[in-house]
Parts: C-alpha cells; sequence; structure tokens
C-alpha cells in the first residue's frame, strides 16, 4: 500500500468521535450517516482520488476519508490504487453511505495506468472536475538519513511519491483546461518544511508544494486551481501502525509518544481533518483560492513563521 461556508458543528464533532480508534468505534465506521443530509457541497462533480485505500492498521487512512467526504458530500468519486481490494473497501463503505462511487486500479509508478484511470474517469461521468493526490511513502519504502540513503530507495520514493503526482496531473489537465475549470489537491507534509530525519521524504514532499504553486499559475488562465495540503502528527495506520511494527514497539506507546509533541490539545489529527481540508478547498468556498500550502497539524509549523 502506498501510500468553510457554514459547517455544521454537531457533524463534525460527531465525525471526529468515530476517529477514537477503539474496537467499538471502529464498528461505528461500518454504519456512518447516509448522503443528503449535509449541503452537498460538491454536488454532481467528479472527484479522483489517488490513494484511496490504506495501509494495514487500527482506523482510517487519510485517502479513504476523503473519498467518504466528497461522496457524501454529492461527488461521484473514483477511487483509485494499486491495491484494489482496499480501493473496494472504500467503494463499499461510500456506497454504503447513498454515495456514487468506483474502485480502480493503478499503480503511480506506471504513467500507462494513469493515464487509464483519467480515461475511465471521463469515460464512465464525460469529466473530471477534482483531482486529490493522497500517494506517499517514507519509511516502508526504505527511507533512511543521508548517509544511509540507498539509490534504490531514493528513485522508489521519489516515484511514488513526486512522479506520480506529476504523471497524474500530466493526463487529467487537459481535461480540466478543456472545460475551463477544476481543482488539483496535492497531499504534502509539514516534513517539507519542518527538520525530518529522512532525506527522500522531506525532499519529495518540498518539490510536491513546488510543483503545485508552478500548476497553479501555469493554469489559473483556463480556471484550474491546484492547492498543497501539508499534514502533521496524524493518527492513521501508516503513520501510526507502520511506525509501530518498524520500531517493535505497541502502538499505544507510539500514539502518545506523537500525542505528546502536537501543540494543539497533545492530540494528533485524524483522518477526517486532512479530508475536512481537503473538501474545502475542492469546493467552490475555495474558489479563490490557487497555490496554497495549507498546514493541517495542530500548531506544529507556528514556531517556524
Amino acid at each position: 500500500m502506498y501510500h468553510s461556508g457554514a459547517i455544521n458543528r454537531n457533524r463534525i464533532a460527531q465525525r471526529n468521535t468515530l476517529t477514537s480508534f477503539s474496537p467499538s468505534s471502529a464498528r461505528k465506521l461500518e454504519h456512518p450517516q447516509a448522503i443528503g443530509e449535509t449541503g452537498m457541497r460538491l454536488k454532481d462533480k467528479i472527484a479522483i482520488v489517488v490513494g484511496a485505500g490504506q495501509s494495514p492498521g487500527e482506523g482510517m487512512g487519510n485517502g479513504r476519508a476523503t473519498v467518504l467526504r466528497f461522496a457524501e458530500e454529492g461527488a461521484k468519486v473514483l477511487a483509485v490504487d494499486n491495491n484494489i481490494r482496499s480501493a473496494e473497501e472504500t467503494v463499499a463503505m461510500a456506497q454504503a453511505r447513498g454515495g456514487e462511487c468506483a474502485a480502480f486500479e493503478a499503480d503511480v509508478c506506471n504513467e500507462k495506468t494513469l493515464a487509464a484511470m483519467a480515461d475511465a474517469a471521463r469515460r464512465r461521468w464525460g469529466r473530471i472536475d477534482i483531482l486529490h493526490y493522497n500517494v506517499g511513502v517514507s519509511i516502508a519504502g526504505g527511507d533512511a538519513p543521508l548517509d544511509e540513503i540507498t539509490e534504490a530507495a531514493f528513485d522508489r520514493i521519489a516515484a511514488i511519491n513526486l512522479r506520480g503526482a506529476i504523471m497524474a496531473c500530466k493526463h487529467v489537465l487537459p481535461t480540466m483546461r478543456a472545460q475551463r475549470s477544476g481543482v488539483i489537491t496535492m497531499i504534502s507534509s509539514v516534513a517539507a518544511w519542518e527538520q525530518y530525519p529522512n532525506v527522500v521524504y522531506k525532499a519529495t514532499k518540498a518539490g510536491m508544494i513546488a510543483f503545485t504553486q508552478q500548476i497553479a499559475i501555469q493554469n489559473a488562465e483556463f480556471g484550474v486551481r491546484a492547492n498543497v495540503i501539508l499534514p502533521g502528527l496524524m493518527d492513521t495506520p501508516m503513520a501510526v501502525d507502520t511506525r509501530a511494527r518498524a520500531s517493535g514497539k505497541p502502538r499505544a506507546e507510539v500514539a502518545a509518544a506523537r500525542n505528546a509533541r502536537v501543540p494543539l490539545r497533545h492530540r494528533m489529527g485524524t483522518a477526517w481533518d486532512v479530508a475536512n481540508a481537503a473538501l474545502f478547498l475542492a469546493s467552490d468556498e475555495a474558489d479563490f483560492i490557487t497555490g496554497v500550502a495549507l498546514p493541517v497539524d495542530g500548531g506544529a509549523l507556528v514556531h517556524i513563521n
């Protein structure tokens, strides 16, 4: 696995209760609210979410949560992942909420599959309104400090994190330009701006910010917006469970250490925090916002500014 207008506060509070990842709360995720109870902020929009599955572990990943938020707000979503079974699980959850969603298998290291992804969305729905690129890897890809990094690890991580983002944009932008509308949102990381021990993740996530700014200015005349989200410490399977497995420590210990580092409430964010930011940037409420790098980090970057 590679991995606002007036928002109803009661609904957000309810959603956030679903992200306390005990077994009982995980069961709540199997019976989410039905679509039709929100403002439908993406009604009839066609969205592609790359990285729509998730890594093994507890709780909800950013890509899956974004698919669900987009679907419950009225978007028709192509849920793309290299693990088709995980993408299909996401689709089943979206459909259980009443959303229109389809799974698609693509490998971001293979440009042909990204071209096929864009073609599939156009053939199925006739347009592409949103591209959300939520793919990234660090430790699982062999990332390491500079004196330990290997050429093979560098090439693999760079291909997944940055080259895949560029190639995905390559194949959706012609459609968006022809429509004279569209939104591209990339998921980078606060690692791009803060001290981070491993070199390739930081370099590629920083490159993603620069690339997003480039496509924002080069496509503004076509009505296409592009922004990037920088998640901080998040309680997701990829962020927490992967580190727990790599370190041999219990998940609870890894989570507690990460919580202690977050300025806001000493608690990590959840996948819903990233998904809600993505929803805002994809919606017409952000119609005059482009080229922005938005931290979703509980204040982690405040000391840098």
